[in-house]
C-alpha cells in the first residue's frame, strides 16, 4: 500500500475544511503517525474542535469529546464500576477515553486529580478501574485545549502533565485571505459533515510501525542530543528538556521524514520539529522572568548553535 500517499490524502481532507492551517496540520499527522499527543494552546473560535473531528472522521476512528469543568470527576474520564443487584456483579462502564480519538477541551479548567486520570491513559494505553486494567483502543491520540489568555477559574498543568504531549501547536488567527476564504466556503456549505474517511484506524498502526524503520544516524542523534542538553546547561532555564523530550524529539523527526518520503532523518528534520517538540517544557528562571526574557527565543539560539553534521 502507498502509505506516503495516503498520509497526503489524510493532510488534504482536514484541509478541506480548516483553512490555511497546513503547517499545523502536517504537525498534527507527525505527532498522530509517533504515537505522541498533542496540547492546542489557543483562544476560542479558531478552529481547534473542528481539527480534531476532522482527523477522527479522516482515519475513520471513534471520537470522544471531554468537556472538562471544575467539577468533572475522574470516573467520568477513565470509567466505572457499576454494581449490578440482579447479578451481584460489578461491571465496567466506559469512560470517554474509551476511543481512538479524544479531545480533551479545556483541560486546564479541571481539578489537578481529574487532570492525572489521563496520564495513564497517555503513557500506557491503558486505565486502571478499581484495580482492573483496561486498554485503550490502538491507535489512541488525545488532543488537549487550554485557552493561554484566561487564567481565571483554572489550574495550570504541572510539568510533569506537560511532559506527556509530544508536541504544543497553536492554530492562530487566519489572515486576511485565509479569512474570506473560509467566509466563502461557509457559505457553500462546506462543512465538517462533508468530511469523509479516507483510511482505516488500521492503516495508522501500519504507517506507524513504517515510521518506527526509518533509520537515524548516530551523528543526528548526536546532534538532537546537543540541542536537549543544551537547554540543561542554560542557564535562565530552571527546568531543562526531559530524556522523554529526548526520545519524542527522535519519534517526531521519524514520522517527518517518513511524510517527505525518506527512509532516513536529515538535520533539517531536527530544525523542522525541534520547537514544537520540546518548548513547553522548558521553565524559564525567576530572573529571566523578570527580565522578560522569551523562551521561544533562547531556544532558538540554541538550536542555531548547535552544530549540525555534515
Amino acid at each position: 500500500m502507498d502509505y506516503h500517499g495516503l498520509a497526503e490524502k489524510i493532510m488534504n481532507n482536514i484541509n478541506r475544511v480548516l483553512v490555511g492551517k497546513e503547517k499545523v496540520v502536517e504537525d498534527v499527522l507527525v505527532c498522530l503517525l509517533a504515537g505522541g499527543h498533542i496540547l492546542l494552546e489557543d483562544v476560542p473560535g479558531v478552529g481547534k474542535t473542528t481539527l480534531a473531528l476532522a482527523l477522527a472522521r479522516s482515519i475513520s476512528g471513534s471520537f470522544g469529546r471531554i468537556q472538562f469543568t471544575p467539577d468533572t470527576l475522574p470516573g467520568d474520564v477513565t470509567g466505572v464500576s457499576v454494581y449490578h443487584m440482579k447479578t451481584g456483579e460489578f461491571t465496567y462502564q466506559k469512560g470517554a477515553v474509551m476511543n481512538q480519538v479524544i479531545l480533551a477541551d479545556e483541560i486546564n479548567r479541571t481539578s489537578p486529580k481529574t487532570q492525572a486520570s489521563l496520564l495513564e491513559a497517555m503513557a500506557e494505553g491503558q486505565v486502571t478501574v478499581d484495580g482492573c486494567v483496561h486498554r485503550l483502543p490502538s491507535p489512541f491520540f488525545v488532543m488537549a485545549t487550554q485557552n493561554p489568555i484566561e487564567f481565571l477559574g483554572t489550574y495550570p498543568l504541572p510539568e510533569a502533565q506537560m511532559d506527556r504531549f509530544m508536541m504544543r501547536l497553536s492554530l492562530g488567527y487566519p489572515d486576511r485571505e485565509q479569512e474570506i476564504r473560509m467566509a466563502v466556503q461557509f457559505l457553500e456549505g462546506r462543512t465538517l459533515e462533508q468530511v469523509e474517511g479516507v483510511c482505516r484506524a488500521q492503516d495508522i498502526e501500519a504507517m506507524r510501525r513504517e515510521v518506527s524503520r526509518v533509520v537515524v544516524k548516530e551523528a543526528v542523534i548526536g546532534y538532537m542530543e546537543d540541542i536537549v542538553s543544551s537547554t540543561r546547561s542554560e542557564e535562565r532555564f530552571v527546568l531543562g528538556a526531559s530524556p522523554r523530550a529526548m526520545l519524542a524529539l527522535v519519534r517526531a523527526c521519524q514520522a517527518k521524514a517518513f511524510l517527505a518520503e525518506r527512509d532516513y532523518v536529515k538535520p533539517d528534520d531536527v530544525k523542522s520539529v525541534a520547537m514544537q517538540v520540546l518548548l513547553h517544557r522548558l521553565v524559564l528562571s525567576s530572573e529571566a522572568k523578570i527580565r522578560k526574557e522569551d523562551g521561544d527565543k533562547i531556544l532558538k539560539s540554541l538550536i542555531i548553535k548547535a552544530k549540525v553534521p555534515v
